[in-house]
């Protein structure tokens, strides 16, 4: 725009762009974290161990 400092639809002026927080496209929840995918495999390596044990012990 001609004699502007921003334009006027992609100048990113105050107040424009998405909204923050969950109502984000962009938002992100933290079940694809390096921590959360290592504490599920922990769970499933140790929910695997009790169920052999259970089947180990039945009369």
């Amino acid at each position: 725009m001609e004699g502007k400092k921003r334009c006027r639809m992609h100048g990113g002026a105050h107040g424009s762009g998405a909204p923050p927080g969950k109502r984000n496209g962009a938002y992100r929840h933290g079940m694809r974290t390096h921590e959360m995918i290592e504490l599920r495999r922990e769970i499933r390596e140790l929910t695997r161990i009790s169920r052999e044990a259970i089947t180990a012990y039945r009369p």
